[in-house]
């Protein structure tokens, strides 16, 4: 893999050229509706699949720098062109100096209806509405690329996310769940709204600093590296005060949970009492991984 800043700098600026930036897999299932035979529903999976496979941006990356990441589109029920679904959305990146990956997002998306022809054909168009279907994986591509260059660079996904927020507000005017303010805490609408809020600020600031300054710089000073994580987990306890069960603090422990307990289940020691306390405060669902933290 290419040096972390080579990467880095392409996370921030344009090289002038395009690439396919993301390498998504995608999983349709339709077994609550009771018609898997049909066609339509990998016919669907393809599709999405290409659609999220396309080049987004500018980049110009190897594919080695491809964000890896997975949607899981549960289908409930099906009439005609109509599907009422569920989505699930993950993405992770390496982790510098060494072999392992780590999950960036995990977010679950009740609100995933949509309508959709066999063949039909998905494009985007920046400003432009084209299907809700479109609407949401497009949000999702956006939201992933900005919470990735986020873990490079002090909000580095600025542009990405303004790029969701625009399509959130042309969304909200056409229909479709999860794209207005009543629409609930763990909403499209709330997700991008916190990332790009002044009050979760502290949230960016510990997204950069557990990757970049925490899990990136363990293969050289492991105890640096989980100082800096106890630091991350510092700045989330002071969003969550403020803005407690919040969509992005809620996706933040979906995917990093289980991380977190290895992060602190061995090597050098740090003082663990009040990070403990923190995370117990936060993230209470996942009391069974804090306790297992040793201290």
């Amino acid at each position: 893999m290419k040096n972390l800043l080579v990467y880095s700098l392409f996370i921030l600026f344009s090289c002038g050229l395009s690439a396919q930036e993301l390498n998504c897999t995608v999983t349709v299932n339709a077994e609550q509706t009771g018609k898997t035979q049909l066609s339509v529903f990998k016919t669907l999976e393809t599709s999405v699949k290409e659609f999220m496979n396309q080049s987004w941006t500018e980049l110009d990356l190897e594919d080695d720098e491809r964000i890896q990441c997975n949607i899981f589109i549960t289908i409930k029920d099906y009439n005609s062109d109509s599907f009422k679904a569920t989505l699930q959305v993950q993405s992770s990146r390496p982790i510098y100096g060494s072999t392992y990956t780590t999950p960036v997002l995990n977010f679950k998306d009740n609100d995933f209806n949509f309508n959709y022809t066999e063949y039909q054909p998905l494009r985007y168009s920046k400003n432009t509405y084209n299907s809700n279907l479109v609407s949401n994986l497009s949000f999702y591509a956006f939201t992933i690329l900005g919470l990735d260059a986020d873990t490079y660079a002090l909000e580095g996904g600025e542009d990405y996310l303004q790029e969701a927020k625009q399509i959130v507000n042309i969304s909200a005017q056409q229909g479709g769940g999860g794209w207005k303010a009543n629409d609930g805490n763990q909403s499209k609408y709330k997700l991008n709204a916190d990332l790009l809020s002044s009050n979760f600020s502290k949230f960016r600031e510990a997204m950069y600093m557990y990757h970049r300054q925490g899990l990136d710089v363990m293969h050289q000073d492991l105890e640096a590296g989980k100082e800096s994580i106890v630091n991350s987990i510092q700045l989330l306890r002071d969003v969550n005060n403020s803005r407690p069960n919040s969509a992005p603090m809620r996706a933040f422990f979906d995917a990093k949970s289980s991380e977190i307990q290895s992060v602190f289940s061995g090597g050098p020691s740090v003082s663990l009492t009040e990070v403990v306390e923190n995370l117990k405060r936060i993230a209470p669902l996942y009391n069974k991984n804090w306790n297992k933290i040793k201290f």
